[in-house]
């Protein structure tokens, strides 16, 4: 079992990212870390890691549902630069959740760091011109991380933070890329499951004791925790 492992290296994108990704690591602002349990809450809770398969995903209605409800806001995929326009919006955004932030965009993204070692891009949503969403990911050579979603909260009822999944989906697609990694999710509180949303049929999850990826549909919540109990004897 792992209670936090942390590397910061000096650089982190292509090849390289898709290794770190692929054993279950993830983005933490400029460095990259992996774990089995989270505290929250003052709870332990444990957590497992997704991706979405691409060659296995396919939309579904709601999918499809969804994309046609936005379809009249235009939709941009830019650098991954903290802009003054993109930390007003977050800004608004964070004031509206009922859930613990970073204070700011750029301590979000960078820390106390100026410079990127991930290639990040940003999808932007704007209605008549105004920014509503943005979305950033990190990208490999065969994969992309879904990093961080946030929207204006007037528009909360147009789901533009799935819109925003569902657009990176797209991209990935666009460029042939195997995986798309969601982040973890955890058996002791649903309040991740929203990661599902993309698709169970195309999710994997890491069972880190056999260093592999399975189907999410063929496991039972029971097994997974058995996961990390084994991992932890050996």
């Amino acid at each position: 079992m792992v209670y936090y492992d942390i590397h910061y290296p000096e650089r982190l994108a292509g090849k390289k990212l898709d290794e770190y990704l692929a054993k279950g690591w993830y983005r933490m602002q400029q460095m990259i870390f992996t774990t089995d349990v989270i505290l929250k809450d003052n709870r332990l809770l444990p957590v497992f890691w997704l991706r979405l398969s691409m060659a296995n995903y396919s939309p579904t209605k709601k999918h499809q549902q969804l994309i046609a409800a936005n379809k009249n806001y235009t939709v941009d995929i830019v650098g991954g630069n903290i802009t003054d326009e993109l930390e007003d919006l977050y800004q608004l955004y964070k004031t509206a959740m009922d859930f613990e932030l970073s204070e700011t965009l750029q301590d979000s993204l960078l820390g106390e760091t100026i410079t990127s070692i991930y290639n990040t891009r940003c999808i932007t949503i704007r209605n008549n011109g105004k920014l509503i969403a943005a979305g950033f990911f990190d990208l490999g050579e065969k994969t992309m991380a879904g990093i961080l979603n946030f929207y204006h909260p007037d528009f909360a009822k147009q789901q533009l933070g799935k819109y925003l999944v569902l657009l990176k989906i797209a991209y990935a697609q666009q460029l042939q890329l195997d995986f798309y990694y969601t982040g973890y999710i955890s058996t002791a509180d649903s309040k991740f499951d929203y990661k599902l949303f993309a698709g169970k049929a195309a999710t994997e999850v890491y069972n880190r004791s056999q260093q592999q990826w399975v189907p999410w549909q063929s496991v039972q919540k029971e097994e997974l925790e058995y996961w990390l109990i084994n991992e932890a004897k050996e």
